[in-house]
């Protein structure tokens, strides 16, 4: 690997970028910015490297023993420790001037048009819209998550080769697609507070030159303003180690023009009133059988908890205890903690009060209490999950 690199190095750079060996230039102006002071780090590296083998070279042509060379002794040169020393600090100062000059920009997250928060959770993001112009409370959250079916990529054991692998000529974005995208306006400046429920995440979009680590209980900010005219679809995943689920964790992000923004806003304020509005209804909704309960709450577990307690309800002890055969699933009388552990969560799961309705709630937990020869016979109703 070391001579394919030492040997891309010699390449001219337009040959470099082209090869996919380069940096990614990005669209917006803090990338270009990112970008070209990669480039002249970069320009200044070969420099060094040429003056230094060059000369190191031309010593060791021009005063090899061969030619009869007689090595210098000399001991304490006050000039050649001054050389030594103040070339590489104004190299150094060289450097770091424009690199300074990146990272203030790249941190200056005043006079925002949209706030955004994005909070990281194995394994997916939660979006939530904040404010934008002169609207402070937008009232737009929603989660995002891989759209590739669990139980498609679990299948995957065969390794390239297998019947099972998907064309990936017919399906390029297999495993970077979720459900629903994050949505910005392009020409507005989109700030973004960053953070975690759980476990150390990164949300991480190369072609916004954005990187920026999500610690639970700290936000980390950054900004991005995609130009306009450069609307598109743009790619990027979680780049913290979180888990086993981390290599499903993208993110995918619709830059939007402003107009289309706005009408995608409006849109995405009456789904959320009518989910919320849904959500209020299902308390009164009341599942006819056990079995309609189950079948519902086969899928909200399926879709929110088979990522940690795995679909045959074994978990990944101890950061993820089995449901399977659990006293808390299968005892009659602890019917009350494992309704207070979905509604407000527990170490590293999610307060699902927040997420799900009622009657998605009800209907998990009955699942849960009675799957996998779990056959407490309980049916939660939706009113439960809100006393």
């Amino acid at each position: 690997m070391r001579y394919v690199a030492g040997v891309c190095c010699l390449l001219p750079l337009p040959v470099l970028a082209a090869s996919g060996w380069d940096m990614t230039a990005g669209v917006t102006d803090i990338s270009n910015q990112v970008f070209s002071l990669h480039r002249t780090i970069l320009y200044i590296c070969i420099a060094i490297g040429l003056v230094v083998f060059g000369m190191m070279f031309w010593s060791i042509l021009h005063h090899r023993k061969s030619k009869g060379a007689v090595a210098a002794n000399f001991h304490e040169s006050t000039t050649v420790e001054i050389i030594w020393t103040v070339i590489p600090f104004l190299i150094l100062i060289g450097m770091a001037i424009p690199a300074t000059k990146v990272l203030v920009a790249m941190n200056d997250t005043a006079d925002s048009d949209l706030t955004i928060r994005v909070t990281g959770s194995q394994w997916k993001w939660h979006y939530e819209y904040l404010t934008y112009g002169d609207d402070k409370d937008v009232g737009v959250g929603f989660l995002s998550a891989l759209s590739t079916p669990r139980e498609q990529y679990e299948r995957q054991a065969g390794g390239f080769g297998s019947s099972n692998l998907p064309d990936f000529e017919k399906h390029p974005n297999y495993l970077i697609e979720v459900d629903r995208p994050l949505v910005i306006p392009t020409g507005k400046k989109v700030r973004f507070l960053v953070t975690s429920d759980d476990v150390i995440h990164a949300w991480w979009v190369p072609d916004f030159a954005l990187k920026r680590d999500a610690v639970p209980g700290f936000i980390n900010e950054l900004w991005t303003e995609v130009p306009a005219g450069k609307e598109g679809v743009y790619r990027g995943r979680c780049a913290e180690l979180c888990g086993k689920d981390h290599a499903f964790m993208p993110i995918v992000v619709e830059a939007r023009s402003d107009a289309e923004f706005k009408t995608w806003l409006k849109q995405a304020k009456v789904r959320a009133a009518e989910e919320a509005k849904a959500a209020a209804a299902s308390v009164d909704y009341k599942f006819p059988s056990l079995d309609a309960a189950m079948k519902e709450g086969e899928a909200v577990y399926t879709a929110r908890c088979a990522a940690c307690h795995q679909v045959n309800g074994e978990g990944l002890p101890p950061m993820f205890p089995a449901l399977k055969g659990s006293a808390m699933a299968t005892t009659k009388t602890r019917l009350g903690e494992h309704i207070d552990i979905v509604v407000a969560g527990k170490n590293a799961m999610p307060a699902w009060k927040a997420i799900l309705t009622p009657r998605e709630m009800a209907a998990v937990v009955t699942y849960e209490r009675n799957a996998w020869g779990n056959s407490t016979g309980d049916l939660v109703q939706p009113a439960e999950m809100v006393k």
